[in-house]
């Protein structure tokens, strides 16, 4: 298995994960009203700037999140999926990188979102 590389490497990433989610009975009803399409290419940057240093992303991922009827169980799960899709796809120090910043980000949103005691 490969490591993540390039921003293919990250569009195959979210595109997987997306689908996941999309499916997902505890996630998918709260990411229905997003159009995917617009959507994605803003989660390529994210991730590209996150993984890749590559600085496209220019926008504030918290805001986005505030006002979504979610709570500690939808951030495990969102986890759950993340995790499962990495496993997936690749293996190395990027993608050791990649599930420490999506522990991390859940964990910061979570407290910012007072679901953290």
């Amino acid at each position: 298995m490969r490591d993540i590389a390039t921003r293919a490497d990250i569009e195959l990433l979210v595109n997987e994960f997306y689908a996941k989610v999309m499916r997902d009975d505890l996630l998918a009803p709260v990411f229905q009203h997003i159009d995917l399409p617009h959507h994605l290419p803003v989660l390529y940057n994210f991730w590209s700037s996150v993984l890749l240093g590559d600085q496209s992303y220019k926008s504030n991922p918290f805001e986005k999140h505030i006002n979504l009827p979610i709570n500690a169980t939808h951030f495990d799960q969102w986890l759950s999926l993340f995790m499962s899709t990495l496993d997936e796809h690749f293996a190395g120090e990027k993608a050791t990188e990649a599930r420490q910043r999506a522990q991390s980000i859940a964990g910061i949103f979570q407290h910012k979102l007072g679901l953290l005691k």
